[in-house]
């Protein structure tokens, strides 16, 4: 297995409170910790100690993020880190996905509609061929990282190696291939295809970017080289090199009939117990769903919902968990969850609503009960597997306090701001007063961020402080994301001065420009007023020097009192920092990015990055995978052609 020391390349050194939770957590792995955490504010770097604990420990390493959107954040900024190992995204590969489900009150079934992104695809199995050939790995993954793969086993002895000087031929070199899921396409080479030229085959692995040709001279393997698919330059010369099968799950036609006999015998017990509970339309669904099932499987090698028998292929009992990312680290790996306040409980979540909808789906007829081992991996499963832990979050949840055999603070910013500071005052006059403090911002050519409780009351007091001429607009779970980033562009440039919303904590939402953070009816308790949601909340005017915010509430409740002080803890250890240092913070300085000008213009008007284009199209496929769970499909289908059309816009 080949091994490139970890070696973190940056223009800057760990600053502020960097240098020691890069040596505690370090140390805490090397004491046998298991779990951790890094309680890092806002723009404390986070990212960067990451990398320097990997550059410590040469581990392998899996980043989990919560979503799509900065789990492509975090590659990009690994791979800036360490630009001469192998960093690897692995996420969900759907452009479009709406999952199969069965709505029993309605009585519509709705089967699965999917679009795969190749290029994620091609990712997720240089992913996985990275893993199993070096160790210098670091994998940033969405959680999709918990659903369903080969066996690493039988992944890893499908693999075919050639060396130089090796007894093959040419003919036996293609059967092999075609036995790993390579198609032979002499016309037009693919990812996961090959051709053949009399003694010379290009093979183009699924997960590299270029074209590999292996040259024989009779039944000996004479030259191995990569090659520039576009261009034919070569690229590298091999000693040997290794082919990974270009699908996940390797198939052969003994074990489709195998498969088949299993299915059979399931489907026949399924329509007895149907029927021996008087359930005479489910047990001729099934009957005639996996029959039709079974039928195209033998024929082509492959079914709609394939997915939904891979216990049999896989070899699993029922029940047994499934393989999934975390089997391809070699043991010992470190991993990191990164807002972990977000992403624990998601991965709590995922298995009890993909278990839901399967027991629906099972229960009217129109799956199989093996179906339900098609699934992602269940909490405590997800625990066992993962391997020296450090949760990271400026507000970690209950579990992460509960397991974490220390919590490590990050608390000074190597820039020097400092929280800001926080305002408690009676919600009795609460808009009265918010428009005098909105004044003075505005005056000041600064920006304002205003939460409410509902959506009602957002658009109210958009509506009311737009009658008193201030720029204004309002933001809530009703507005797509190319409309949101429409009027986050808009404040930061100063075409709008305030934005009203409910919870504007989404990811990535940056905003130096806002100087006062006002919270409408901050003793509410519940979710969007908790101790972590107002601690988010005061943590969107740190960016500024003159950042404020103000609580309006008329008792203390526990959160709201939890959250002032710990804001005023951090506040009182940044100051004592600056003042000892002789730092004077500045303002963050970041350019305004526009993603959506195509809307009123066409592209040769617009110049855009690769990365602000996959940074738009991931926010809205984010915001499709919602609407999707929520079985809200026809907002789904909205947002699929939004993501069409942009990428047709962008097409090079």
């Amino acid at each position: 297995m080949s091994v490139t020391p970890f070696r973190v390349f940056a223009p800057f050194e760990p600053k502020g409170d960097q240098p020691t939770a890069i040596a505690r957590l370090v140390e805490g792995v090397r004491k046998g910790m298991n779990f951790q955490t890094l309680l890092g504010v806002t723009g404390s770097g986070k990212t960067f100690t990451m990398a320097k604990v990997i550059e410590a420990l040469q581990m392998p390493t899996l980043v989990i993020s919560p979503n799509k959107t900065l789990a492509v954040q975090l590659y990009s900024e690994f791979r800036e880190f360490f630009p001469n190992n192998a960093v690897e995204l692995f996420m969900s590969y759907y452009d479009y996905y709406r999952p199969e489900s069965y709505i029993p009150e309605t009585d519509t079934y709705l089967p699965k509609d999917a679009s795969i992104n190749q290029d994620i695809d091609r990712m997720r199995l240089s992913a996985i061929s990275s893993l199993l050939s070096r160790r210098d790995v670091v994998v940033v993954a969405s959680v999709s990282c918990i659903y369903s793969l080969e066996n690493p086993e039988v992944f890893s002895q499908s693999s075919l190696t050639v060396s130089r000087g090796m007894r093959l031929d040419a003919r036996s070199f293609a059967k092999r291939l075609t036995q790993i899921s390579y198609e032979r396409n002499d016309l037009d080479l693919i990812p996961g295809s090959f051709r053949s030229r009399g003694f010379k085959i290009d093979v183009f692995p699924p997960h590299s970017q270029g074209v590999v040709s292996v040259i024989f001279e009779e039944d000996q393997v004479e030259d191995i080289y990569e090659f520039d698919p576009v261009t034919g330059k070569r690229l590298f010369s091999y000693h040997s090199f290794t082919f990974f099968p270009a699908k996940y799950f390797i198939t052969s036609e003994d074990l489709i009939k195998q498969v088949v006999d299993q299915v059979m015998v399931e489907m026949e017990a399924q329509v007895e117990y149907f029927k021996s509970q008087g359930k005479y339309i489910e047990a001729q669904r099934i009957a005639e769903r996996t029959r039709y099932d079974m039928e195209m499987l033998m024929a082509t090698g492959y079914c709609s919902g394939i997915e939904n028998y891979s216990r049999y292929f896989s070899g699993r009992k029922p029940g047994e968990r499934p393989f999934t990312l975390l089997d391809y680290f070699p043991r010992p790996f470190l991993t990191f969850i990164d807002e972990s306040h977000l992403s624990v409980p998601q991965i709590r979540a995922m298995y009890h609503g993909e278990m839901q909808r399967k027991d629906t789906l099972v229960r009217f007829g129109f799956r199989l009960p093996s179906a339900k081992d098609n699934r992602p991996l269940n909490f405590d499963e997800f625990i066992a597997l993962i391997d020296k832990v450090i949760f990271v979050s400026a507000t970690p949840g209950p579990f992460e306090h509960e397991v974490s055999e220390q919590v490590v603070e990050q608390i000074v910013r190597p820039t020097g701001l400092v929280d800001p500071e926080v305002v408690v005052r009676p919600a009795k006059n609460q808009v009265e007063d918010l428009v005098l403090e909105l004044s003075r911002v505005v005056e000041r050519g600064e920006r304002a961020l205003v939460l409410t409780l509902t959506k009602q009351m957002a658009e109210k007091l958009s509506s009311y402080l737009s009658s008193l001429k201030f720029r204004v607009r309002y933001l809530h779970s009703e507005i797509d994301v190319i409309e949101r980033s429409q009027v986050l562009k808009a404040l930061r440039s100063g075409e709008t001065e305030v934005v009203v919303g409910i919870n504007l904590l989404r990811e990535g939402l940056d905003l130096p420009e806002v100087s006062l953070v006002a919270v409408l009816d901050a003793d509410r308790e519940g979710f969007l007023r908790s101790e972590r949601s107002l601690i988010q909340m005061i943590g969107r005017a740190s960016r500024n020097i003159n950042g404020k915010v103000i609580l309006y509430a008329d008792q203390l409740t526990d959160s709201l009192k939890s959250a002032v002080e710990e804001t005023n803890r951090r506040r009182a250890i940044q100051l004592a920092y600056n003042a000892e240092h002789g730092i004077t913070p500045k303002t963050v300085q970041k350019r305004v990015v526009d993603y959506l000008d195509f809307i009123s213009g066409g592209r040769e008007n617009v110049r855009r990055s690769k990365e602000e284009i996959e940074s738009l199209l991931l926010q809205l496929e984010q915001e499709m995978y919602e609407a999707a769970e929520a079985l809200d499909f026809e907002r789904a289908i909205v947002l699929r052609d939004k993501i069409r059309e942009i990428k047709e816009m962008y097409r090079t």
